[in-house]
């Protein structure tokens, strides 16, 4: 825990030219309904629209130039690692499905990377890409799986921390455990007692079921709104054992409870989010009662979102 805080240390000088350092905002109106000090921690207004540029951009300057890196991704990571690549001059394959929507497979070309369609679906095209690096000549950038990137990702801590006089609880949506592991290992280390709390959406909550049974396991996934977060964890995953040291707390989501956050944040906040940010809000409201009178933070990850997919919730 604490060498990951400490590598969040050392990245943060390293990226801090190539990412925003976003706001962490007083709630409007959800604070007082719920009697909490409530604030949100805005990644949502993060270069290429998520937390992910910040990993992406401490793994590119922790590489000697010109290393020649494989990844897959054709959401957040994929845009975020594409366009650090182009700020860094790192030689960088990104690997998508054939299925890639349009919009971003040219959102990820403009950025000058490499691209390779492949296979059907994500896991595919993650599988190709790690067969690739398995082969020698690239190295594998992993989304979440990964020192560094994890560090760039806990520097969100750090600012927390200067933003905010005192934070008793934080409440982070939870994928393959890259975000979580890193903001809660700064908040452990150099905080003053705050309270990690790991939200997981019940239709995709691989890394909650590995860290109830200790070990990485399977778990069925199903589609959700929090599709930012959806998906296993891998094998040999280094965020497992972070996660458990660092997370105080698991809250579980439904679909229903990750709609009606998206609408609060819209109404409410005045804030278009993407779901994962959304399920976040979603296990603060789920237990506020217990928070009264009590400084809370809600990470906002992400707001790349589908249209389609919100617009029926927020006007319901």
């Amino acid at each position: 825990m604490a060498q990951s805080a400490d590598r969040s240390v050392q990245a943060r000088p390293r990226i801090r030219e190539l990412i925003y350092e976003t706001p962490t905002l007083p709630s409007q109106t959800l604070g007082v309904k719920t009697g909490c000090d409530l604030w949100f921690k805005a990644e949502n207004f993060q270069l290429t629209g998520s937390f992910k540029m910040r990993g992406a951009a401490s793994k590119m300057t922790a590489m000697a130039p010109g290393q020649k890196l494989v990844t897959a991704s054709s959401g957040n990571h994929g845009i975020a690692a594409s366009r650090a690549a182009s700020l860094t001059g790192q030689d960088l394959t990104v690997v998508l499905p054939e299925t890639v929507a349009r919009a971003k497979l040219e959102k990820i070309q403009s950025f000058g990377v490499e691209i390779i369609l492949h296979g059907a679906e994500s896991g595919m095209a993650e599988m190709h890409a790690q067969s690739l690096a398995a082969g020698g000549k690239f190295t594998y950038v992993s989304p979440y799986n990964d020192h560094d990137v994890i560090a760039g990702q806990g520097t969100i801590g750090l600012e927390v921390l200067e933003q905010v006089d005192r934070v008793d609880n934080i409440f982070i949506a939870m994928g393959g455990g890259g975000l979580i592991s890193g903001i809660g290992s700064v908040l452990k280390s150099f905080g003053q007692g705050t309270r990690v709390i790991g939200v997981s959406a019940e239709n995709s909550a691989a890394l909650a079921a590995s860290m109830t049974a200790g070990k990485v396991v399977e778990t069925q996934h199903l589609d959700t709104l929090a599709d930012g977060v959806a998906g296993g964890v891998d094998e040999d995953s280094v965020t497992l054992p972070l996660a458990r040291d660092v997370i105080d707390q698991v809250v579980h989501c439904t679909e229903v409870e990750i709609g009606a956050a998206l609408k609060q944040l819209a109404v409410d906040e005045n804030m278009l989010v993407e779901g994962a940010a959304a399920l976040a809000l979603a296990g603060f409201s789920q237990i506020s009662d217990q928070l009264r009178g009590q400084t809370t933070v809600v990470l906002l990850c992400g707001a790349n979102f589908d249209w389609t997919k919100v617009r029926p919730f927020i006007n319901s």
